[in-house]
């Protein structure tokens, strides 16, 4: 029976974005560019946070302090991610705050060492992340509290295929450069898709005003790191892409947290 190509993608796409073995047969004749399949990261993102919410839930039910559990979760998260977008942001935040020509930026950046910049930018998100996270949990119940961690995870991501869609690639070859650049609909479909997949949990526990909010701080976020790759390296890079969904989740949890 053969796989429907929207399953089949969506599959791809957590292979890609986590460590989640996909069967390697899914990967005959896929070319590497996962620019046409963006619009499926959100899907992705979704079911990469799952394993973290499923804790978060099962932490929060057994009596676990709130902050020990968005620790623990966001630890299991990251575990399953590989680190792979809190290594795009401590880059970027060591690229963008020690480099002084382009040139500079990208080497840094691609360095494989973490600086003080990535190191104060890391536990700045580890830190907020689990606070909102601690304080959804205050306010709700143990299972609308955890439920909001993928739908944050969804929408994140959506922004990151959006700055991704920006800019044209800062480096001729690389990982962001192989995989190609989504198109403007593309970009729209996985806005659409984080809207609707993340709508329904959040629109079920904290209503509408929580999900407006939630896409406007994450516009604002990934509109201000575009714009600063835009002046400082001339368009994106891995790294970036990784820091436009670190700061899209640190945004949609505050949005959250806010209105819970």
């Amino acid at each position: 029976m053969t796989m429907p190509p929207f399953l089949r993608n969506i599959l791809i796409a957590c292979g890609f974005l986590s460590r989640i073995q996909i069967p390697a047969r899914l990967f005959e004749g896929f070319d590497g560019r996962f620019a046409p399949i963006a619009h499926t990261f959100p899907v992705a993102g979704f079911l990469i946070a799952l394993p973290g919410a499923l804790l978060f839930w099962l932490l929060l039910m057994l009596g676990a302090s709130p902050l020990v559990a968005a620790l623990l979760a966001l630890g299991l998260q990251t575990l399953v991610t590989g680190a792979l977008h809190e290594d795009g942001l401590a880059d970027c935040a060591d690229g963008f705050g020690g480099g002084a020509s382009r040139e500079r930026v990208l080497e840094i950046m691609k360095d494989s060492r973490v600086g003080s910049y990535g190191a104060i930018a890391l536990v700045l998100s580890f830190t907020l992340r689990a606070a909102m996270l601690a304080a959804l949990a205050e306010r709700l119940s143990p299972l609308a509290a955890a439920i909001l961690l993928p739908a944050a995870a969804a929408l994140a991501r959506a922004f990151m295929v959006t700055h991704w869609q920006s800019l044209p690639s800062a480096r001729e070859q690389g990982l962001a450069a192989a995989a190609g650049q989504p198109d403007v609909f593309t970009a729209a479909m996985a806005l659409a898709a984080a809207t609707i997949l993340a709508g329904i949990p959040v629109l079920a526990v904290l209503g509408l005003p929580a999900l407006f909010l939630a896409l406007l701080l994450a516009a604002i976020g990934a509109f201000l790191i575009t714009r600063l790759a835009a002046r400082r390296i001339n368009g994106h890079t891995g790294d970036t892409i990784g820091a436009v969904e670190q700061v899209g989740e640190i945004a949609v949890l505050l949005a959250f947290s806010l209105v819970a």
